[in-house]
């Protein structure tokens, strides 16, 4: 995976998912045995979108492996604007050994990745969040054991965390099923990788109108904000279109009885989903998000090709 660009999370392969996914969980268990893994090596973050867990976790992900990183805001380089995304990722690329980036639109990754030879990390676009999808699959088997057979449900849109769960779930066996509004389901072209990733691993995949056919005997139960950074001017059609698509306790009682919940996170309580489900016994949301910092970590170390002994 040395200098490798991670776009989206189809540009890891099977073997390579299980590779992260390992790494991930041993440097959990021991991180003082990594931490002079990646010393003198540098991260640029650039960030069309503030952010909470994607920039501490990268930030303290390099930290704590003898790297640094600089951080680069939404008013800093005004890509496309300021500067041509390609002006900036050959400057960047004489600078940095690893870009990560956090932008509105996906093409704006393929056009740093075409321009640099350093590296570049997908940490959000619109159409995928491989970081995030690789902290939920390690959540998602640490508390339910296996990934074969295990049904994960999405309620609400179809969008960038959803399409890149989806997208690895599907390879992994996993039972899918997403219950959003028909103006919100899956694209087609996405649900067609999907269909044929489950064909060969075992997994399904399901969608539908109807959230209580969505979550029935469902292992794990998924949400997300109805309204994402960017698509402000669409928040009065979404809040009418999920109506009835809140996860609540009367959701959550035709999930199984033992079904975690999931969110990743910032939440809107009292839209996507109520406190009570939030806060109760099953919600694993800040495992999740302590689970970026370590999915993040194995993931720069396998990109940047660190020596871990």
């Amino acid at each position: 995976m040395k200098g490798y660009d991670i776009i989206s999370i189809e540009d890891l392969n099977d073997q390579q998912i299980q590779e992260v996914l390992s790494l991930a969980a041993q440097m959990k268990a021991a991180p003082e045995r990594y931490r002079h893994t990646l010393a003198g090596r540098s991260m640029c973050m650039l960030f069309e979108k503030p952010s909470l867990r994607t920039r501490v976790t990268f930030e303290v992900g390099i930290a704590s492996l003898g790297g640094y990183a600089v951080y680069m805001g939404p008013t800093d380089v005004a890509l496309g604007k300021r500067e041509a995304v390609e002006d900036v990722a050959r400057n960047l690329d004489r600078w940095v050994d690893l870009i990560v980036a956090r932008v509105f639109a996906h093409r704006t990754l393929e056009t740093l990745a075409k321009y640099s030879q350093a590296p570049v990390i997908n940490a959000l676009s619109d159409i995928e969040h491989p970081c995030q999808a690789l902290a939920d699959i390690m959540t998602i088997f640490e508390h339910k054991g296996r990934f074969a057979g295990v049904k994960c449900v999405f309620i609400g849109d179809a969008n960038n965390v959803c399409n890149s769960l989806f997208l690895v779930g599907s390879r992994l066996g996993m039972k899918l099923a997403q219950g959003g509004p028909k103006d919100y389901q899956m694209n087609a072209d996405l649900l067609k990788t999907i269909q044929a990733n489950a064909s060969k691993s075992g997994g399904s995949i399901t969608i539908c109108e109807d959230p209580i056919e969505a979550i029935r005997d469902a292992d794990v139960v998924y949400t997300d904000i109805w309204t994402s950074m960017g698509q402000e001017s669409q928040k009065h059609n979404k809040d009418r279109a999920f109506e009835g698509y809140q996860v609540n306790t009367d959701l959550m009682v035709h999930a199984k009885p033992d079904a975690i919940f999931m969110h990743c996170l910032p939440a809107h309580r009292g839209e996507e989903v109520t406190s009570e489900v939030l806060d109760s016994p099953q919600s694993v949301v800040f495992d999740q998000a302590e689970n970026r910092l370590h999915a993040q970590k194995a993931l720069i170390l396998k990109v940047l090709g660190g020596d871990i002994g």
